[in-house]
């Protein structure tokens, strides 16, 4: 018999199996830090230790474009946000199959990753995110938060996207 989500579960009492644990490595960590130029290798390094320290199945491919991700997006934070939020935060999700990075400030400028102009110099932070997220398949987004800021999150695949 099948569930199909009208609140009745056909098993009896006790019956069948329990659901899965999770993984020992899945989970979310958040951590803040101050606004400035100093906290941009100490987040990469965070993030690193932490993937290691719970034991997360990432390639290191998947590693360099996730602390690569992790510079642009608190580089970002420090350059633009810092006025208006002297504190970041980043945090680290990981499901059974992917990772999320996500760095959020309380500056309520939501940022548009707009086309290169070759000329430039910097401001393509954005752009090269939504690269390594792509070429990993997975995802990059912007979210405004109930604090009036935002948060830009990357979430990758641990396993390698397969091509067509």
């Amino acid at each position: 018999m099948e569930n199909h989500g009208r609140g009745h579960d056909p098993r009896p009492e006790g019956g069948g199996p329990p659901p899965p644990d999770p993984l020992p490595y899945e989970g979310v960590w958040r951590f803040t830090a101050a606004a400035v130029d100093a906290s941009v290798p100490q987040a990469r390094r965070a993030v690193r230790d932490l993937l290691q320290r719970q034991g997360v199945p990432v390639s290191e491919d998947l590693v360099y474009g996730l602390l690569l991700i992790v510079s642009e997006l608190v580089t970002n934070a420090v350059k633009h946000a810092a006025l208006l939020s002297p504190v970041l935060a980043v945090e680290v999700a990981v499901g059974a199959e992917w990772v999320r990075v996500s760095v959020e400030d309380n500056h309520p400028y939501r940022p548009t990753a707009l086309e290169a102009d070759h000329g430039q110099t910097g401001g393509r932070g954005l752009l090269l995110v939504r690269e390594i997220a792509r070429e990993a398949g997975g995802v990059v987004d912007v979210e405004h938060t109930s604090s009036g800021g935002k948060v830009i999150w990357a979430a990758l695949p641990l396993k390698p996207a397969t091509l067509p």
